[in-house]
């Protein structure tokens, strides 16, 4: 066989053999990208420190009613929104990074795609869970009806013009609640709490339209004794 046909022939066969190696490391790159693209931003989508959008406006607006920011709402992450987010992490016991991820949305009861995959069934656990918190935080230890009484109150404060529309809102508004102050909203609610919490959200009210409730014994707030007494129930007493 002539050496120029022996030649062409090698030459063929590696470019034939080249061609897959191509193809696959083709495919390889797409893969790659598609997974940092598509499964990083389901994933991992959270708002700091230069995002800009929607969710932004969602956190400043709540910062911002609750007493942490001061900014204008313009839906830009920026130091002002960083300190604020930061300012409200400290105050409730999350990692204090200034970054808006699961745990702190979900903690300013925000939930869309990067927090919850379950929609309003999610949100609805997470306003139990929080509620159930609340109670077991500032009245385990209480009557049953003081501690669905407690709820209540949540409750009645998420109505009133006076008070942000949230669960979360009114439980994370700067210093409505001491347990919110020393962290004792992260314990683990037991069962009576959580059921305390359910009662309330299915539309049982002991305390009779209150949103305020403070114990006698302790208090130091003089404009608290103000108030007028709807009941009074265990160490509590609630009022309006």
């Amino acid at each position: 066989m002539p050496k120029e046909v022996f030649f062409m022939k090698r030459k063929l066969l590696q470019k034939n053999k080249i061609r897959p190696v191509i193809a696959i490391g083709i495919l390889f790159c797409i893969f790659i990208l598609y997974y940092i693209f598509f499964y990083n931003v389901q994933v991992e989508a959270l708002s700091k420190y230069g995002s800009r959008g929607d969710e932004v406006i969602q956190i400043q607006t709540k910062l911002k009613r609750w007493g942490y920011y001061k900014g204008n709402i313009d839906g830009i992450y920026g130091s002002q929104t960083l300190e604020a987010v930061k300012y409200f992490q400290r105050k409730n016991g999350l990692t204090v990074d200034g970054i808006a991820g699961k745990r702190t949305l979900e903690a300013m009861g925000i939930f869309n795609s990067s927090t919850s995959s379950s929609g309003s069934s999610s949100s609805w656990n997470s306003d139990l869970n929080l509620l159930a918190r609340l109670v077991y935080g500032e009245a385990r230890g209480e009557p049953y009806t003081g501690q669905v009484a407690v709820a209540a109150v949540v409750l009645n404060r998420v109505k009133s013009s006076s008070f942000p529309n949230t669960i979360s809102g009114v439980i994370y508004q700067s210093g409505a609640f001491d347990v919110v102050r020393d962290g004792q909203i992260n314990l683990t609610p037991n069962s009576t709490a959580k059921k305390a919490a359910q009662d309330a959200l299915n539309g049982w009210d002991p305390s009779y339209g209150a949103i305020y409730y403070f114990n006698p014994a302790t208090a130091t707030n003089k404009w608290i004794w103000s108030r007028p007494t709807t009941v009074t129930i265990g160490n509590h007493r609630f009022c309006k």
